[in-house]
């Protein structure tokens, strides 16, 4: 039986991982404005951490499946990405300069060495927490809930300390607390014990194309590709679209912060709500929320408390979504297909949308506004209900067959 000890350790890493994304993410895009990068080197920058999921989280699961040794890889990358960040305090950007200046590379090939060290971070330890939670081959949400929970309030902390202190000093502190949220991150990989998880002879070679292969798990992963494209719009663009429409700093720190707020109940709570639904029927129904989350963003910005209640939806769109697509690629790759199965979930969903939502809203918001990104973005989450549709058909065909 898994204990709360046991727990502990990946409370703690998705604590301080998340309170590092809590204020990076959204406050990184106006660091950047401010060092004078226009609109589209904004997005090519924060593209950068999206493009390390195409390759860093599988290539990690991958040697993190053959040896065992997930927590020495998460002491490695995290002390790397410590080191990387050293590199936002000596950048030669002073103002006015554009994309292919000597400031943009060098903030490119900062980014590109401490996300590619970050980005697996938390696919492997989710995988390695998922063979704790699991019972009878299905995870434990609520378990699974209770652990995420404080990654929630990492990421709310910082996004509400960051902003205030980004509003009252500016926005040149911004590397001082990477720095500072990256030492915490490897405070917290380095307490955790140091346990090695046994490679069985007969498991280490198990491939994966064969589970690829079939229907239900490629209508998952296209469901989970439209489904986050659709939120890379918040990721990278929703603080730069509310400075755009006059919003403050402090404002824009609570506007996420409500979503991290229902977040933080959503998971302390799901495992009371889960079970009213089957894992494919939650696929759909977060699907169709966050059709309306992104036409609410898109339509009513101008309107706070539409954009309160769009923010709110985030419970839903996010963190229901998560917890439902580790359950399904923990049920769909168990035992040493698990860290492939995480990682091919990121490279799915943070990777390859992160790149394709990074390049296109920017190209969209730089000749159609800020707004653009959002109504194209109300289409692709039409696409994810399509694709989860299928996943929910798969998975119940007596009722399909019965209509």
């Amino acid at each position: 039986m898994t204990t709360r000890r046991q727990l502990l350790p990946f409370a703690a890493l998705s604590a301080s991982y998340f309170a590092h994304v809590g204020f990076f993410n959204p406050y990184m895009p106006l660091w950047l404005k401010e060092l004078g990068f226009d609109i589209f080197a904004i997005s090519l920058l924060t593209t950068v951490q999206a493009s390390t999921r195409l390759f860093a989280p599988y290539a990690w699961g991958w040697v993190s499946d053959r040896t065992g040794e997930r927590v020495k890889l998460l002491r490695f990358g995290a002390s790397v990405a410590l080191i990387a960040s050293l590199g936002l305090w000596f950048n030669p950007a002073q103002g006015g300069h554009v994309a292919g200046s000597g400031a943009f590379w060098w903030l490119a090939a900062v980014m590109l060495v401490l996300f590619t060290h970050t980005s697996s971070m938390m696919s492997m330890s989710e995988a390695a927490m998922a063979h704790l939670v699991t019972q009878g081959g299905v995870l434990n949400t609520r378990l699974y809930g209770r652990v995420r929970v404080w990654g929630s309030v990492g990421f709310l902390l910082t996004v509400f300390a960051a902003g205030s202190w980004f509003e009252r000093f500016g926005m040149k502190d911004l590397p001082g607390w990477t720095t500072l949220t990256l030492l915490a991150v490897v405070v917290s990989v380095w307490a955790m014990p140091d346990l090695k998880e046994k490679v069985p002879a007969h498991e280490e070679k198990l491939p994966v194309m064969p589970i690829l292969r079939q229907r239900p798990v490629q209508w998952l992963f296209a469901s989970i590709f439209f489904h986050v494209l659709s939120h890379v719009s918040i990721y990278a663009f929703f603080s730069l679209y509310l400075d755009s429409l006059g919003y403050g700093k402090s404002m824009i720190g609570v506007l996420w912060g409500v979503a991290i707020v229902v977040e933080v109940i959503w998971f302390f709570t799901q495992g009371f709500w889960m079970p009213h639904l089957s894992l494919t029927a939650w696929l759909v129904l977060c699907a169709l929320v966050m059709v309306a989350r992104m036409g609410m963003t898109a339509a009513g910005a101008m309107v706070l408390p539409l954009l309160v209640l769009a923010q709110a939806l985030h419970a839903i769109t996010f963190a229901a979504h998560h917890s439902v697509c580790v359950a399904l690629i923990s049920h769909h790759f168990p035992g040493r297909l698990r860290g492939r199965g995480q990682a091919l979930f990121t490279v799915t969903a943070y990777g390859v949308p992160g790149v394709l939502g990074g390049l296109t809203g920017g190209a969209l918001s730089a000749r159609f506004g800020l707004s653009a990104v959002f109504w194209a973005c109300l289409a692709t989450s039409a696409l994810a209900c399509v694709c989860a549709l299928q996943v929910w058909r798969f998975a119940h065909p007596r009722v399909h067959a019965a209509r």
